[in-house]
């Protein structure tokens, strides 16, 4: 069974988590119907290492999580702070 190795709990049975997508910066307020559904329905589905949003149900933590989609392997846990930081403010 694959693992999740999360600060704080350690690694977990992946079953115990739910995906939420990428991280990305928040659409504009002012965003029209178009740009908004460009926003949820597509991505740029390159490889590569992305940052993703991980909710943990047992505890009910969320956990920013870099993973590669090339080899499926998680690279490292990032601090939500940083993850808060790194996004512009629009």
């Amino acid at each position: 069974m694959k693992h999740i190795d999360c600060p704080g709990i350690g690694p977990r049975p992946i079953v115990e988590f739910i995906y939420d997508g990428e991280v990305r910066p928040p659409a504009p307020e002012d965003a029209s119907l178009e740009v908004l559904a460009d926003r949820v329905f597509n991505r740029s589905g390159a490889p590569g290492v992305l940052r993703e949003w991980w909710y943990h149900r047992p505890t009910g933590s969320w956990y920013v999580l870099e993973r590669d989609t090339v080899t499926n392997e998680i690279q490292r846990a990032v601090d939500p702070e940083e993850v808060a930081y790194a996004i512009p403010m629009l």
